[in-house]
């Protein structure tokens, strides 16, 4: 399992950032090298790592302007054990720079990341909420897609655009460029209309669809606000169990790219501590991973 996925979607509060911190602890508890790229001017996924966003030197603003190589603006994430690529508002003043350039703005990201690719099993990069130059940068430098986004109408609409561009990217600059996957997040299985667009994105899009979907939950909800991935805030939540379970779908999809994948079955307003994981109905507290998970307290 060696590449890089951009988690991309142009509607902000779906979920993007939350899942790249979180999937970044649970690949790792996975015995993954992973490496959490933060390509949002607002820095909320350094934060959310326990990384003062204000205090760092380097940035991922100096390295796609060529101000510093990648594993110089790298920090060790506490809470995870994973690397992170931290960014503040600066990141702003570097969109507006690759802007003025006339060649190779698109691929800043990329050559930089080309010295360190090796190093790593999986690169995630969380975009900002938009698709300007910074997104852009991502999705050429990417090998895959993810897409999470909640069950609602008006996520419907952004998703048939930003098909649309991932289209385009793939035709023009980056022909190896694939869908990772839609992740449903904030999923309330009580919500008649989320379970009517689940069923379309199903139809639709079919095994692109993870089976994992990740539950509202409070837990997740606190966990950036303490500086940690849910795992680390409390690993028997709900929402802990379900990035495991989706870290371990990633994983069985890339050891078995041909095998089937059943059609999701949601959690029912009867069973509200159970996961929203097909994969574990059974034994919530055992994520079906190929590898256990090794961290101080890990569920089991």
């Amino acid at each position: 399992m060696k590449r890089v996925i951009a988690l991309a979607n142009q509607k902000g509060g779906v979920g993007k950032t939350t899942t790249a911190v979180n999937l970044a602890a649970s690949l790792t508890a996975t015995k993954r090298r992973v490496l959490l790229i933060d390509s949002d001017p607002q820095g909320n996924a350094t934060m959310g790592c326990g990384i003062d966003k204000h205090a760092q030197s380097r940035t991922s603003c100096d390295v796609l302007l060529g101000d510093c190589s990648a594993v110089e603006a790298l920090v060790a994430v506490e809470y995870g054990g994973f690397m992170l690529m931290p960014a503040n508002q600066d990141l702003t003043a570097a969109e507006v720079r690759l802007l003025t350039m006339t060649v190779g703005r698109e691929f800043k990201l990329r050559n930089a990341l080309a010295p360190v690719r090796e190093d790593f099993d999986v690169i995630l990069i969380d975009c900002p909420p938009s698709l300007n130059m910074l997104t852009l940068n991502a999705l050429v430098a990417a090998d895959s897609v993810m897409v999470p986004m909640q069950c609602e109408y008006y996520a419907l609409e952004g998703l048939t655009a930003l098909m649309q561009t991932i289209e385009q990217i793939k035709e023009s600059i980056n022909p190896a460029l694939e869908i990772e996957g839609l992740l449903r997040t904030m999923f309330d299985p009580r919500n008649n209309l989320a379970n009517e667009v689940s069923a379309q994105l199903l139809e639709h899009f079919g095994d692109k669809v993870f089976r994992t979907m990740i539950p509202r939950n409070v837990r997740l909800a606190e966990a950036p606000s303490f500086g940690k991935p849910v795992l680390f805030h409390d690993k028997e939540s709900r929402g802990a169990l379900a990035y495991l379970a989706l870290a371990g779908e990633m994983i069985r999809r890339d050891e078995l790219p041909g095998a089937p994948v059943q059609p999701d079955t949601p959690d029912t307003p009867d069973s509200p501590d159970t996961p929203d994981s097909p994969d574990t109905p059974d034994s919530p507290d055992s994520p079906d991973t190929p590898d256990t998970p090794v961290l101080p307290d890990a569920p089991v």
